[in-house]
């Protein structure tokens, strides 16, 4: 048996502090190891401040070793390769649609929870019906493991596949007291329940939060709404791209007025909401660790969308200041938006480029090092952050004309120079989405991940954003087909196979 652990010596603190679950660390000269499984003694391990200890116990036997500032960096911690699936064991039960509330729940599968994903009988999500894009499809010659019923499916749209990746599928129509009774199963069993109807709906079928919190009071309920629980609009359908609006955040995306406000480019309400409502429900399992208690959660697009007005918001309530839009730029720092640059050869419109110049010293290297501009920084018109701000439309009228000399890939080589000689600037290229996946950075961090489909073959996927240890947690299930865990997870419930066939022949699964 080999069981390593690691310690770093933390020495500015007054009393023990945290080392891994069940250990404690001295913040003295001394790294002390207490209650050690199967070695009820205690160990000291002398290390120099600062530094990362490396503990082996191998047959009885203890190996120490020890790293150097230099080596106790990314390249050891990479040694850990990554953390067990912390929510392993938890088991959640989905009644959320489209992307606010699968997102949370992705975000919890990848963390090891089983997600069971309940469906709608014969249409399931509704996003697996936005296509096109959609994975093509395998000749059924290749996917003859599969049942009958997988067959007659249409494709796995790509909106579907983004959000439901390491879930399992069930399809139940709750309507009916059959299905009813098969989800009061799942919530005796679960640790969540996560839901995004509009307030009140899920109640009259009987899976309100009191029925729920009866029959499992130990239940994280987990509601994920338009507008909250409350309210004279808690009726109100949320939608991402109308809670944009009206939440203020289409006001300040687009191009000054009189041009239209705009949305954003992808449902960012939605994707907020979502990592909302999966901070909330970690702490709610944190908090019933320490009060055996479920809780109900009521998450919102609304709310979501006012909180991440961040700045804008604050300007507003300490200042009353009304936001303005302003494209690209900033109303505060001037030069800090996109400009256009030269196409090269062979390519319509302009290619474009995010310069940000944050304080003076950027923008005189901007005008010496990167652009041909040297005398810029000395003119009064530009010498301060406030002038330049004040003369906003001369200045950035000068750059343009500048820009538009060279193409994009000439100015990136600018930048890069400028970088390395220790004068950066802030900035970067427009990417269109193939330059995004190709970017030498997505490239090193493996943003993407290749899983095998049984209906579609090997599909890349979206990585998940965050490492541990070096490592991301993986994707250990392919985003579902319709029903693909009806069965099994019905087994699992105690239902036999005839059962099972009952239920389907009647429409219940």
């Amino acid at each position: 048996m080999s069981l390593t652990y690691w310690a770093i010596k933390a020495v500015s603190l007054p009393g023990p502090s945290e080392f891994f679950p069940r250990y404690s660390v001295s913040c003295s000269t001394r790294l002390m190891l207490r209650n050690i499984p199967a070695y009820n003694s205690l160990l000291r391990c002398y290390s120099p401040t600062n530094t990362i200890a490396r503990m082996s116990f191998v047959n009885g036997n203890v190996k120490f070793q020890r790293f150097n500032a230099s080596q106790a960096s990314y390249n050891g911690v990479q040694e850990l390769r990554g953390i067990p699936s912390p929510l392993a064991g938890i088991k959640i039960v989905d009644l959320t649609r489209v992307l606010a509330g699968p997102t949370a729940t992705m975000l919890l599968a990848d963390l090891g929870a089983d997600v069971i994903k309940i469906e709608h009988v014969g249409k399931g999500d509704d996003t697996r019906s936005w296509y096109p894009p959609s994975a093509p499809l395998l000749p059924q010659s290749s996917s003859e493991s599969l049942p009958e019923r997988a067959h007659s499916l249409p494709p796995e749209s790509a909106y579907f596949l983004s959000a439901n990746r390491n879930k399992r599928s069930v399809t139940i129509n709750f309507k009916d007291p059959a299905g009813l009774k098969i989800i009061h199963k799942l919530i005796e069993q679960a640790d969540i329940l996560v839901e995004n109807y509009i307030p009140g709906k899920l109640a009259k079928l009987g899976l309100g939060w009191e029925k729920c919190h009866k029959i499992n009071p130990r239940l994280i309920y987990a509601s994920i709404t338009g507008y909250g629980q409350t309210g004279p609009y808690r009726q109100h359908a949320g939608y991402d791209v109308i809670v944009e609006g009206e939440a203020g955040l289409m006001h300040i995306t687009g191009e000054p007025y009189p041009a239209k406000p705009v949305k954003v480019g992808v449902a960012a309400t939605d994707v907020a909401t979502g990592l909302y409502a999966h901070g909330a429900i970690m702490a709610a399992l944190i908090g019933r660790e320490r009060t055996g208690k479920g809780c109900w959660i009521d998450c919102n697009l609304f709310e979501t969308q006012i909180a991440g007005l961040a700045n804008i918001a604050s300007s507003y309530l300490i200042a009353g200041q009304e936001a303005q839009r302003y494209g690209t730029a900033h109303p505060s720092v001037v030069p800090y938006q996109v400009f256009p640059c030269k196409a090269p050869e062979g390519q319509d419109g302009d290619d474009f480029i995010m310069i940000g110049a944050g304080n003076d010293n950027q923008f005189n290297t901007l005008c010496n090092l990167v652009l041909p501009l040297p005398s810029l920084p000395s003119d009064p018109r530009f010498s301060t952050n406030a002038l330049r701000v004040a003369n906003r439309n001369e200045l950035i009228k000068i750059l343009e004309i500048e820009l538009r000399k060279e193409t994009k890939a000439h100015w990136l080589t600018k930048f890069k120079a400028a970088t390395k000689a220790g004068k950066g600037v802030p900035h970067g290229p427009i990417n269109n989405i193939k330059e995004t996946f190709e970017h030498e950075q997505a490239v090193a961090r493996k943003v993407t991940v290749e899983v095998d489909h049984p209906r579609a073959g090997p599909i890349k996927l979206v990585a998940p954003a965050v490492s541990y240890n070096g490592e991301k947690m993986p994707v250990k299930r392919h985003p579902p087909w319709l029903g693909e865990h009806s069965d099994e997870v019905l087994a699992e419930l105690g239902y036999s196979t005839t059962q099972v066939e009952e239920l389907r022949a009647r429409g219940v699964i």
